[in-house]
């Protein structure tokens, strides 16, 4: 009972990600906090994600993503990528 109307609550709460009603909201909040409010909020969610669970948890999910993407797209990937990145 309680999960059923916390998935009911969820669903309710905007447009599909990724869609253009979704965007546009995005763009709305934008313009209305500016910049400094998504740098601002994303800085808080990973100071709460690090005192949960550890700065060790940022190196695991850091490896596999890495991992994955060398899987999904090779080596050669990660040496053009660097070279993009040294050219700043």
């Amino acid at each position: 009972m309680f999960l059923e109307r916390r998935f009911e609550a969820m669903a309710k709460r905007g447009p599909r990600p990724g869609t253009p009603q979704a965007k546009r909201g995005g763009q709305t909040v934008k313009e209305k906090y500016g910049p400094e409010f998504y740098k601002k909020i994303g800085k808080k969610g990973g100071d709460t994600v690090k005192k949960k669970y550890g700065v060790g948890f940022f190196e695991e999910i850091g490896k596999k993503g890495g991992e994955t993407t060398k899987a999904r797209h090779g080596v050669k990937f990660f040496e053009k990528i660097g070279k993009k990145g040294g050219r700043r």
